[in-house]
């Protein structure tokens, strides 16, 4: 059995993660972390958690955990996976893995030290509609995969993020989150694309702020190559007025393409030649990361079953959000 416990009892807790970890089999939560104490004890009474704390070296030290969730911001995604690692324990943490590749290796290399295990919540990658994505793709559907395209246009107050009613929240603090808007959205992004095509050989771009509404930038573009050639680019642009915006993805084949949204629907289009264009519905589960979190519980349980994101893959993901997030107007 795992029994987890949770260090940063927020927002995506409630919905995203915390029922999930509850919910799978083979799984349970036994206590919750929050600096602010009575917001851990709400948690913990809401959820029907036996345990909480306002210290998280109090809750790796529990001897009943064995494995922790870290929630927090990307801030404290490194030092808290270190101390749960020294503590012989398996670490979970949110995406993304952390402010910079530099960070991230420090992780993996903690957790390999100490003979753990380190998952990253890219729970795309065990998603109904994104598995019948690479489901297209590797049956050769759309015929040798010429490039993607991704599209994320927003304004200046995105209704895809969250806090959005507050610009001036984390994920816009480059001290705190590593960059902006581009690395909490476009990290889910480019990780799933890792597990389509392989690692990124090749990647640049260029980012600017236009809005001057927060430190961070609010508009990236990007190129990038994959390891077995397939070609890829971007633009984040979180500055465009209302009527501009738009969420898309496509993947461009010899025979086809599919169209998808990462953000704003679960549907999935395939477009072929002399042919009626096909619509793919999924139904998301209500706990969006259970999937994900029942392959890793499967795995840590000795099952035959693998979690597919971990900290290696993690890592590179964080190695080309950088090299694509290059300011020119610093």
């Amino acid at each position: 059995m795992i029994k987890w416990g949770i260090i940063g009892v927020g927002d995506v807790c409630e919905i995203k993660s915390g029922p999930a970890l509850q919910n799978a089999e083979g799984s349970e939560l036994v206590a919750v972390m929050r600096r602010t104490g009575y917001l851990a004890e709400d948690f913990a009474k809401r959820h029907g958690v036996p345990k909480w704390y306002d210290k998280a070296e109090d809750l790796i030290n529990d001897a009943e955990i064995n494995a922790v969730y870290i929630a927090t911001p990307p801030d404290g995604h490194a030092p808290y996976a270190k101390m749960v690692a020294e503590a012989g324990k398996t670490v979970y943490v949110e995406k993304p893995m952390a402010r910079s590749h530099e960070e991230c290796l420090t992780m993996v290399e903690a957790c390999e030290k100490a003979g753990v295990k380190l998952f990253v919540a890219y729970y795309r990658r065990a998603l109904p509609n994104f598995l019948k994505i690479k489901e297209l793709i590797d049956s050769n559907t759309i015929g040798d995969i010429r490039f993607i395209d991704i599209k994320v246009h927003k304004s200046l107050k995105p209704d895809i993020v969250g806090q959005s009613e507050n610009l001036d929240n984390w994920r816009t603090k480059p001290d705190v989150a590593g960059a902006g808007y581009f690395y909490d959205l476009a990290s889910h992004q480019l990780d799933y694309f890792d597990f389509l095509f392989g690692h990124v050989v090749k990647a640049n771009g260029i980012a600017k702020n236009f809005g001057g509404l927060y430190s961070a930038e609010d508009t990236t573009l990007g190129t990038f190559e994959f390891e077995n050639g397939v070609l890829g680019m971007g633009s984040w642009c979180f500055a465009t007025d209302v009527d501009s915006e738009l969420e898309k993805t496509t993947i461009y084949g010899s025979k086809g393409r599919i169209e998808f949204s990462f953000f704003t629907g679960s549907d999935v289009f395939l477009f072929q030649e002399n042919a009626k264009v096909e619509k793919f519905s999924f139904e998301m589960p209500k706990h969006i990361q259970q999937p994900l979190i029942q392959g890793m519980v499967d795995e840590l349980n000795g099952l035959n079953n693998r979690c597919p994101s971990t900290g290696i893959s993690g890592a590179r993901t964080n190695k080309v959000l950088e090299e694509i997030c290059v300011r020119v107007d610093k």
